[in-house]
């Protein structure tokens, strides 16, 4: 099936040139020109990833990402008309999954609505793994604390996945980084603490008495989650 894309922008022209080069490489277009109209659709129609605007009429993009990612987990792609870093900071804060200025390259759109749908659809060797209160499904590409699904976003959980498959093994931000490559990674690194913290928060992970991430100061981060089942159990 073709993958689904939203447009959220309020330049209905951008938002048509988009529709018809995008629909060439093989996606299902739908557009909204304002936040509440993208919401909307959002609940209706359940697309695949969100290719969503900052400057937005009555509510900014920011507002409308955080108003997203309190239900959702679809991956988003932010559209900056400045491409300045804490537009980045702030978008990674808020849960997107990667950005681009504009004006921009339709091409290098493409490239990167590629990249994040692939990190999303990716096929791990092992289902799934039980730490304790947490659970990893690998194929739904869920966190599930004490039986509670953690919202994590795309980029959250790969880098938490990537770390867990690396269990007791410390991963520096370069490798990290490079399991997000669609992502730009110039806001000095700290697209990896930022989505570092996100995780701890979304998991109730104190820093300071960390029970699954440590940080390695200088160095990266390391899981520590005790093992103690091989296989998710089949719900009943």
């Amino acid at each position: 099936m073709k993958p689904t894309i939203l447009i959220i922008d309020d330049d209905e022209k951008l938002n048509n040139m988009l529709k018809d080069f995008l629909s060439d490489f093989g996606f299902n277009i739908l557009t909204a020109l304002e936040p509440d109209e993208g919401l909307q659709i959002l609940s209706e129609k359940s697309p695949d990833l969100i290719i969503l605007d900052i400057m937005l009429p009555y509510m900014n993009g920011f507002e409308v990402c955080k108003a997203i990612r309190k239900a959702y987990t679809v991956p988003i792609i932010m559209l900056t008309a400045r491409g300045e870093v804490m537009d980045k900071v702030v978008g990674l804060e808020l849960g997107a999954d990667d950005y681009l200025p504009k004006p921009f390259e339709p091409r290098e759109l493409v490239a990167r609505i590629q990249s994040v749908l692939r990190r999303t659809q990716q096929t791990p060797q092992r289902r799934g793994e039980t730490f304790g209160r947490l659970t990893i499904d690998y194929e739904k590409r869920i966190v599930l604390l004490d039986g509670k699904d953690a919202n994590l976003t795309t980029n959250e959980f790969t880098a938490f996945a990537l770390l867990v498959k690396n269990a007791r093994k410390v991963l520096n931000r370069d490798q990290i980084l490079d399991a997000l490559r669609g992502m730009e990674c110039d806001a000095f690194n700290r697209s990896v603490d930022i989505t570092m913290s996100r995780i701890r928060q979304k998991l109730k992970d104190d820093p300071k008495k960390p029970v699954f991430i440590k940080t390695i100061w200088g160095e990266g981060y390391l899981f520590i989650g005790e093992h103690l089942e091989d296989e998710i159990k089949t719900p009943k």
